[in-house]
């Protein structure tokens, strides 16, 4: 039977959700990957353990990880086994937006589709309630008012706490906010991509959006897939992601030039003492519109690892600079 680590909030640090009076920890684990079908039960046990041992309160999740469901079956035998008790002190979260089953219901950021799969995501997850559930993608076809509708219902039914959007970009989650501020249901964080590597959220404005406007912004891929590890280094192993060649990440995307960025990295980490992937991930959160970082992970270790970045040292002004001439050359 699994016993908490009863020091497990001593070291971890937790930032306000925008002005909302939710909080999440510094780092939180996605089950995006390394949670579905094919993957080791006992080792995503093991994850869950362990980051909860160490501070890690959040999971994210949606309803499309693993493979279509699977992610948020595996967490709801965990949870049934290991977390149940400790329910009232986690956030679990999980979305919908992506194509999930067939026909014109199963997609998108209808009402039909939103409400449904959140049904089913909590039939999955053996909850009663979710504390965030996303719309994963804005939707080009279905109005903007039924998609925060639907958050809203999902919100006033109990069956989620808070509504949060995710890959929105600035002008739609103005438009997005605004709606939810007339039903007043307040929309609360929206999950973007952001890395040393993918700057969009700084190009389009909506990190200095998020800050002027208290918005609550976690962030996905801060490693870049895995390119901001040591593991691409010196080659591309064979169990890689790039190897695999998934959709988001394979072998066109490790370049020359990427190779040798990542080697320069690596030696500023090494120097602050750090592993690269803790420093990338200690970049985000020098962001000061970054509310959490979401890790993935394949081992209980790598998440120990990556939870050491709460407590790491602050940038310097000439690290910070001599990131960005690695990265523009």
């Amino acid at each position: 039977m699994y016993i908490a680590n009863n020091n497990r909030y001593e070291n971890m640090k937790y930032n306000k959700v925008g002005s909302s009076g939710l909080k999440l920890p510094v780092v939180s684990l996605g089950l995006w990957h390394n949670f579905g079908i094919d993957d080791n039960f006992e080792n995503m046990r093991n994850m869950l353990q362990t980051a909860f041992d160490n501070g890690i309160t959040h999971f994210d999740i949606a309803n499309v990880y693993g493979s279509k469901g699977t992610a948020e079956t595996n967490f709801g035998k965990i949870f049934e086994m290991d977390f149940k008790q400790h329910r009232d002190e986690l956030i679990i979260s999980t979305k919908a937006g992506y194509e999930m089953w067939e026909g014109p219901y199963g997609n998108w950021g209808s009402r039909k589709y939103l409400l449904s799969s959140l049904d089913q995501s909590l039939e999955r997850l053996k909850l009663e309630y979710v504390d965030i559930f996303y719309h994963h993608r804005m939707d080009p076809d279905t109005p903007l008012e039924e998609t925060m509708g639907a958050l809203d219902q999902a919100v006033k039914s109990g069956k989620a706490l808070y509504a949060g959007i995710s890959n929105y970009d600035v002008p739609t989650t103005k438009k997005a906010i605004e709606i939810m501020k007339r039903l007043n249901c307040p929309l609360i964080i929206n999950q973007i991509k952001y890395s040393i590597f993918d700057r969009v959220v700084e190009e389009n404005g909506f990190l200095d959006f998020a800050k002027e406007n208290e918005f609550g912004a976690i962030i996905y891929s801060p490693l870049a897939q895995g390119l901001l590890t040591n593991k691409y280094i010196n080659e591309i192993p064979d169990d890689s992601r790039a190897k695999k060649e998934t959709k988001s990440l394979n072998t066109n995307n490790i370049t020359i030039d990427i190779i040798d960025k990542v080697k320069a990295l690596n030696e500023v980490a090494t120097n602050r003492k750090e592993t690269l992937a803790q420093m990338a991930l200690k970049w985000v959160l020098n962001e000061k519109a970054s509310t959490s970082v979401l890790i993935g992970a394949s081992t209980s270790e790598q998440i120990i690892e990556n939870c050491k970045i709460v407590n790491s040292k602050e940038f310097t002004i000439e690290e910070l600079d001599l990131i960005e001439n690695i990265i523009n050359k």
